[in-house]
């Protein structure tokens, strides 16, 4: 699952499961453009382990909910490290509370980010990958928020959902130009975004519902992502990567092992 001499971006990757992704490529091979909002301490810091790999790293600082931001982004790229060979959407902006309450800023600002970010991030990713002529991988990671309707995350939910559609239609479209769109979703995985609503003690109980007892780690999800992106799953476009340790099982139907 080598990436040597290729190069990648990936966004939101100043922490969690960006970074992981981020240092994952790195350590195959990959050069990696490192994509962040306003945390540049932890975006320095990721930058810092892929150059201690012996790979190049490029800050590219910036919100993806202005298009003409991630365009830019992306030609920085072809101008610094030469192409654009793989393209991972993970930027996300989430507000918790329910939709009859919800800050309409917040709400918006949610889909603005995890929605059009994405979108913008894709399209133009693939637009450089058709013109350098030799195909491409991309990973959309969204969430089982998508398909499950978690409340007081409606926004979340509407813009993920949304992006799936979006990635299994890039898919079909860039068939023909060899380019490979795919979508992660990750389960409840200890990141510092989940920590922005939950406390220790919270999600050591949220964790024990979970069938196999545990969070996931960001570092199971870059190593998935990797995978996603090689010439390994050459054969996967369209199709959605679920790694949740069980949480989109019926596991409040499960009953103790004694019961008939």
């Amino acid at each position: 699952m080598s990436f040597e001499g290729h190069n990648a971006i990936v966004t939101g990757a100043s922490k969690g499961i960006g970074r992981a992704a981020a240092i994952e490529l790195a350590r195959r091979g990959c050069n990696v453009g490192i994509n962040f909002h306003s945390d540049l301490a932890g975006a320095e810091s990721t930058a810092a382990e892929i150059r201690a790999l012996g790979r190049r790293a490029l800050l590219l600082q910036g919100d993806v909910s202005e298009q003409a931001f991630v365009e830019g982004m992306i030609q920085r790229t072809v101008s610094e490290l030469g192409s654009v060979d793989h393209f991972v959407s993970n930027a996300v902006y989430s507000d918790r509370e329910r939709m009859i309450k919800a800050d309409m800023k917040g709400f918006r600002r949610t889909i603005d980010v995890s929605m059009w970010g994405a979108f913008y991030g894709l399209r133009a990713a693939a637009q450089q990958m058709v013109t350098q002529g030799r195909g491409g991988s991309i990973v959309i990671v969204s969430s089982p928020h998508a398909v499950i309707p978690i409340p007081t995350a409606m926004a979340y939910n509407m813009a993920k959902a949304a992006i799936d559609h979006m990635a299994r239609t890039a898919a079909i479209e860039l068939a023909e130009y060899r380019i490979r769109v795919n979508i992660m979703h990750p389960g409840w995985i200890d990141t510092p975004g989940e920590r922005k609503f939950f406390d220790d003690e919270q999600l050591a109980q949220g964790a024990g519902k979970i069938p196999w007892k545990r969070m996931g780690t960001a570092e199971e999800i870059g190593r998935a992502i990797a995978y996603m992106l090689s010439d390994e799953s050459d054969y996967m476009t369209g199709s959605t990567f679920l790694l949740d340790g069980g949480i989109s099982l019926p596991w409040w139907s499960n009953r103790d092992s004694g019961e008939q």
